[in-house]
């Protein structure tokens, strides 16, 4: 059909004056918004033309009342004008409205107030700004599911006095909310969803968080909310993913905490202090655990050894101390490891190789990339008696579901990246850099022939760098920079055909630098300086005598710590000499005085 109408909504449809549904997506239209249909056909019960490339001006004739009108969705369309004032008196009763990802402009229509039935109402990542008006939280009492999500939307999260009491499904993230958290919702008591994320929110947790016993999902982060979380927040029993990061929260966490379903905890770049808390152990299902960047010290406790399913553990950036316990490598799931920027100390633990690091069978596994937000509403049934002919209308539950995706923050290549979506579940890395480890590189390191990120820079590691490194196939970023490593670089690692970042720069390396082939070409002299007794390109210094290469490398790079040390000696030696010479000088003037 859209071939023969070459783009635009065929014309046929302009007398159709007993059409009841409508449904024309994903068909590349590229006309302006059809509101011929909307005048024309006014016994429209569902009107669907999303996913299409329908243009402005999105108009509606005020003097129109579709009064059939429930299920209304003209999204993913660049209509790029704003709601029409009156779309409440057009549509009255209408049960869901979805216009997300339309370029609308402009501010939230108050009329939506005055469809009391409105269940479901979606204008997601559009460019709306300006204050929810105070209409739409007394009006629509029937309100279920509320995407308002990647706007510009400003002022109370929710109007002062809102009356909302059958929120299910709450997504206002990515705006320029203000002030605490509204209170619009409290009477809400069946909530499932309640995403603030990224907006201007200040103050403490609300107590009343406690009251929504079946919440799921909480996501409150990159906010600048503060305090304590409070003892109400024991009652959330059946949460599932708890997102918190980038706050100011500060303290301990309850210690009452018990939510065996949760499988998503984020709780990066707060202020939360003492041990890690046991009480995680309660939640055997976690899939990803953040607590990096807070101020949460002791040692790494034994009992993560419980956590089987866990497949990414962020602590990077806390005060933990002392060694890497061996309880670690009963994680085998784990695909991202960050131990980075603690006080950890003593030798990395040989038996790191029995976890797999390596990307899950996720047709088997569990996904990490995306979690999954289910809902459901009221939708239309339709059925034909096969005999009359005639057309029967009633109404079941339809199944919908919002996807998140689940972001992590992983040092790799050199800078950090956010790993998110259907990525995440490839993704693969060990970073245990900025700690005060000791000893030597475990040659079993090598055997994670899967990994794609290793880390073990600005440490006190010594020996050599093990020649198993060449069997890191994956690897795509190597990091051995800044420890006490001596030996050679083994040759073989110019096998690496995936590798793109690499660095032993400020070691005790010597000899001959990879040859400048395959991945290596790619390498300069950065990754190598700091090591004064190496040579051969990209560095400046020839390996041509290879009689002795060192000897010319020590002549050639007689360090400043050399010149210091030599001065030192020289000066000691002149020291000793003008004091020896002075004893002897007294001794004999003394002697001579008393004889």
């Amino acid at each position: 059909m859209n071939e023969a109408s070459n783009g635009v909504i065929p014309s046929f449809l302009l007398h159709q004056y007993d059409l009841r549904l409508l449904q024309l997506t994903y068909l590349n239209f590229s006309a302006s918004f059809p509101h011929w249909l909307l005048t024309n056909n006014t016994k429209l019960d569902s009107f669907n033309v999303g996913h299409n490339f329908l243009t402005g001006p999105f108009e509606l004739n005020s003097t129109t009342k579709l009064l059939d009108m429930q299920y209304f969705d003209a999204s993913s369309n660049p209509i790029n004008d704003e709601i029409p004032p009156h779309i409440g008196s057009i549509f009255p009763n209408l049960l869901s409205l979805n216009m997300s990802s339309s370029s609308l402009q402009g501010g939230f229509p108050a009329s939506l107030g005055d469809i009391r039935q409105l269940n479901s109402l979606d204008l997601s990542s559009n460019n709306m700004s300006g204050y929810i008006p105070k209409e739409f939280g007394k009006g629509s009492n029937d309100m279920r599911f509320l995407k308002l999500s990647n706007n510009n939307l400003t002022g109370p999260c929710l109007p002062v006095g809102s009356n909302f009491t059958h929120l299910l499904s709450v997504d206002l993230s990515n705006n320029n909310f203000k002030g605490n958290v509204s209170d619009g919702i409290i009477k809400s008591l069946e909530l499932r969803m309640l995403d603030l994320s990224s907006n201007q929110l200040y103050g403490g947790m609300p107590t009343w968080i406690g009251n929504f016993k079946h919440l799921s999902y909480l996501i409150l982060s990159q906010n600048s909310m503060s305090g304590l979380v409070p003892e109400s927040f024991c009652n959330l029993v059946e949460l599932t993913y708890l997102d918190l990061s980038q706050n100011r929260f500060n303290g301990t966490l309850p210690s009452c905490l018990n939510m065996p379903s949760l499988r998503y905890l984020h709780l990066r770049g707060n202020n939360f202090t003492g041990p890690i808390p046991s009480i995680f152990a309660k939640s055997p299902m976690l899939l990803t655990l953040d607590l990096a960047k807070n101020i949460f010290s002791s040692q790494i406790p034994g009992w993560l050894k419980l956590m089987l399913n866990l497949r990414v553990l962020l602590l990077k950036g806390n005060k933990l101390d002392g060694s890497i316990p061996m309880d670690m490598c009963s994680l085998k799931n784990i695909s991202i490891l960050d131990l980075s920027q603690n006080m950890l100390s003593g030798g990395i633990p040989h038996c790191l190789n029995k976890i797999t690091f390596r990307k899950q069978d996720v047709m088997r596994g569990a996904k990490i990339g995306k979690f999954v937000v289910p809902w459901a509403t009221r939708g239309p049934l339709f059925d034909i008696n096969h005999t009359s002919g005639e057309l029967f209308q009633g109404e079941y539950e339809k199944k919908f579901s919002w996807y998140e995706e689940i972001v992590v923050n992983f040092m790799s290549k050199s800078r950090y990246e956010s790993y998110e979506g259907n990525i995440l579940d490839f993704m693969s890395g060990l970073d245990l850099s900025d700690n005060q480890l000791t000893g030597k590189i475990p040659s079993q390191i090598g055997y994670l022939n899967a990994i794609h990120t290793l880390n073990l820079s600005n440490n006190y590691l010594t020996g050599s760098i093990p020649d198993t490194f060449s069997d890191l196939k994956e690897i795509e970023s190597l990091d051995l920079s800044y420890n006490k490593l001596m030996g050679h670089i083994p040759s073989q690692l110019t096998q690496l055909y995936s590798l793109s970042v690499f660095s032993v720069a400020h070691n005790n390396l010597s000899g001959m630098v990879p040859d400048m082939k395959n991945q290596f070409a790619t390498f300069d002299q950065s990754s190598y300086e700091g090591n004064p007794f190496l040579c051969g390109p990209p560095l400046q210094y020839s390996c041509s005598s290879l009689d002795e290469p060192v000897g010319r490398q020590i002549q050639l790079h007689h360090s400043a710590k050399d010149d210091f040390r030599d001065a030192f000696k020289w000066s000691f030696t002149g020291a000793f000499v003008v004091f020896f010479l002075g004893v002897i000088s007294f001794m004999y003037f003394n002697s001579y005085f008393y004889n």
